[in-house]
């Protein structure tokens, strides 16, 4: 096993992140963590001083870019055609998983995800497995359990619960467990067999709940949305996040865009459902659902473009065909597709998604940043598929790949 030096220095190359695209080299600490310099070698030459073992790597002709935040995945799902029968599994089974898709999202350049939604504390112990080096992957963020209605959207991992007083108890159960977010359910959805994707699920008052009992804890709240009652039920108790929002329309765009709330919108998920349908395996009642709500997505699109709705980028990996170590690479470019600038997408995969998770030293290459970087080919800014190919990924400045 290769030992790991004092530091990395990436030099020769172009950086590009969301201030834009310079020459610079990058210096690395894997103790740290941190990206100790950026600059020319006059800038860099001190940080190699301190250190008794450093490794150049050549990246000229090369891009060093941010690793990238993925705002919504759900790691113990291996994008099987239907995914409720993930609940038919041991729980050390879907722990495997988790371990595979960490892996698979890091040696992909994802360097941060949050886990919206698993069994009991399963996603929560995989960020402590991580962050403690049982395990390789990405840093992970994570809600444990959904706070859904019963029997609505995703009561098959949820945390069933009804009225207010249920609601709250449901909330603190998940903080309790050290909930990094709240998951809820505000809107029926696509994959859950008898629910309807639009129709509003838990209500006003259980919303605010929601939203109270996490925020006495400063911890951010996220809501599965797809209609716009839901979506502005949501929005109006004070959610952080609004999740997929596919049937958004201009008033509702603006009222996120009025309170600051961010969107979500997990293009990959219906793209998967709807590209591979009935043929491959997915229920017919989902892939109906799907085709149904892609129809009035590409609006929503435009209705928070012009409102001027913030983004972050979320896959909702690990749902049909959308597959952990694929599913941001294609998100960023359906976002594109959608209308965002490669720019904006980048920014919205990185400082953007940063900020919504609440973390303040991610997603830029600048010194005192978290040592989450990927080595592209093409410069992401101008190119979205700058991500099919990396030459290399560092994760809190551990080599990966």
């Amino acid at each position: 096993m290769t030992e790991t030096p004092d530091l990395y220095v990436l030099a020769g190359g172009r950086v590009a992140d969301a201030t834009g695209t310079r020459d610079a080299d990058v210096v690395l600490s894997p103790d740290e963590g941190r990206i100790v310099a950026v600059g020319d070698d006059a800038e860099t030459e001190a940080a190699r001083e301190d250190a008794d073992d450093v490794e150049t790597v050549d990246v000229s002709g090369s891009v060093v870019a941010p690793g990238l935040v993925d705002s919504h995945v759900h790691l113990m799902m291996d994008s099987r055609p239907d995914v409720a029968t993930v609940d038919t599994e041991s729980r050390e089974m879907l722990s495997y998983r988790a371990a595979a898709n960490l892996r698979a999202n890091v040696e992909a350049g994802v360097t941060t995800v949050r886990d919206l939604g698993a069994p009991g504390t399963l996603a929560l112990d995989a960020g402590t497995a991580v962050e403690t080096g049982v395990l390789e992957g990405p840093r992970v963020l994570a809600c444990g359990q959904n706070v859904v209605m019963t029997g609505g959207h995703g009561h098959w991992f949820g945390r069933e619960a009804d009225g207010p007083h249920e609601v709250r108890k449901a909330v603190r159960e998940q903080l309790k467990r050290g909930a990094d977010v709240v998951k809820c359910m505000a809107t029926g959805g696509v994959l859950t067999e008898g629910a309807q994707t639009g129709a509003p699920e838990l209500t006003p008052e259980e919303l605010a709940a929601v939203v109270d009992a996490a925020s006495a804890e400063n911890v951010p709240t996220s809501a599965h949305a797809h209609g716009q009652r839901g979506i502005q039920n949501a929005v109006r108790a004070g959610i952080t996040s609004v999740e997929h929002a596919t049937f958004m329309d201009r008033e509702t765009a603006e009222l996120l865009a009025e309170e600051g709330t961010y969107w979500v919108p997990t293009a990959s998920a219906l793209e998967g459902i709807v590209e591979n349908g009935v043929e491959g395996g997915i229920p017919e009642e989902a892939v109906e659902k799907a085709e149904d709500a892609q129809e009035r997505f590409e609006r929503a699109w435009e209705h928070a473009l012009d409102a001027g709705v913030t983004v972050a980028m979320g896959t909702d990996a690990g749902t049909p065909f959308n597959v952990h170590g694929e599913n941001a690479r294609r998100e960023i470019e359906l976002m594109c597709d959608y209308g965002m600038s490669p720019e904006a997408a980048l920014e919205a995969a990185t400082v953007t998604g940063a900020e919504l998770l609440g973390l303040d030293d991610t997603g830029l290459v600048e010194p005192g940043y978290r040592a989450d970087v990927v080595v592209l080919d093409a410069d992401p800014t101008e190119d979205a598929s700058a991500w099919r190919e990396s030459e290399a990924v560092f994760a809190a400045g551990r080599r990966i790949v």
